[in-house]
């Protein structure tokens, strides 16, 4: 049996000091991985490596890293080699943050430039900074977290759409360009997730209390999807699509378009607080 790509890495997790990249650092070191945690707050991360050396599996350490920095994400491919003892052969592009509640046009450019930054920028330069190590260990994987709101478009969610649709066809074109090589990619869109990606994030305040609710009642924990989509990568599957309604949105907006745009336009009508029209004042850095 050809081993898989999860059991024994050499990884390297972006965002790893909370939610879904501290649960695949977690899961890959119960794996006997050896794992390079990244994260913009090294308080974060330290505390990821916590939890592994606590829990007796792998290895790891802990980085300051912001993947929307060119030069950071170079020192990170560069520490990746020092300490994984090779080229990595797993890594999972996973940093992001939530931006939302108000409509293109009312974003403003700052908060354009930040999301899509992070969420699309740091994703870009993960894959093309460490892709010549996945080549180079021959059999390797490559997971890049996106989104449902990939390819959902709901309204008031313009910054957070473009981003993880961005990071979906990258995914995708990845695919395409490595097919036969041993490399597998893998790209998780999920629906919500029990994380603080809308806590550390900047979201409006109603929209804010809808994304808690429903993080809080449908959300699939952190843990659960980090081991289905190590799993995924495993057996070579390129979409992860963790819950039942990130699939039917999929389904419905590939069947009907127009009936789906329609129906998202129809919810900013009748939820019309969720999302603004008015440029509001800029938010501060960190909120």
């Amino acid at each position: 049996m050809t081993a898989k790509r999860s059991y024994d890495a050499r990884a390297v997790v972006t965002g790893a000091g909370s939610g879904i990249g501290r649960a695949f650092a977690v899961e890959l070191a119960r794996r006997g991985g050896r794992v390079l945690c990244a994260d913009i707050d090294i308080d974060r991360a330290t505390e990821t490596v916590r939890l592994i050396d606590q829990a007796g599996h792998g290895q790891a350490e802990a980085i300051s890293c912001d993947v929307a920095d060119a030069d950071d994400m170079r020192a990170l491919a560069a520490r990746a080699l020092d300490h994984l003892g090779g080229p990595a052969d797993l890594m999972i592009n996973n940093a992001g943050v939530g931006i939302g509640g108000r409509a293109v046009g009312t974003i403003g450019v700052d908060d354009w430039e930040w999301a899509l930054g992070i969420n699309l920028r740091g994703m870009v330069y993960g894959s093309e900074l460490f892709l010549p190590q996945l080549r180079e260990s021959g059999r390797a994987g490559l997971i890049n977290v996106a989104s449902a709101a990939a390819f959902s478009a709901a309204p008031g969610m313009g910054a957070y759409n473009v981003g993880k649709a961005g990071v979906l066809a990258l995914s995708e074109t990845i695919a395409a360009e490595v097919a036969g090589s041993g490399i597998a990619v893998t790209v998780l869109c999920p629906t919500f997730v029990r994380t603080n990606v809308a806590a550390d994030g900047r979201i409006t305040g109603e929209a804010m209390k809808v994304a808690e609710t429903l993080m809080r009642l449908s959300g699939r924990s952190p843990e659960q999807v980090a081991r289905q989509t190590l799993d995924a990568n495993d057996r070579g599957r390129l979409y992860v699509m963790p819950q039942i309604d990130a699939k039917a949105i999929w389904l419905f907006k590939r069947l009907a378009p127009r009936t789906y745009t329609f129906g998202a336009g129809l919810l900013q009508r009748f939820l019309p607080d969720l999302v603004s029209s008015e440029v509001d004042d800029p938010i501060p850095e960190g909120v």
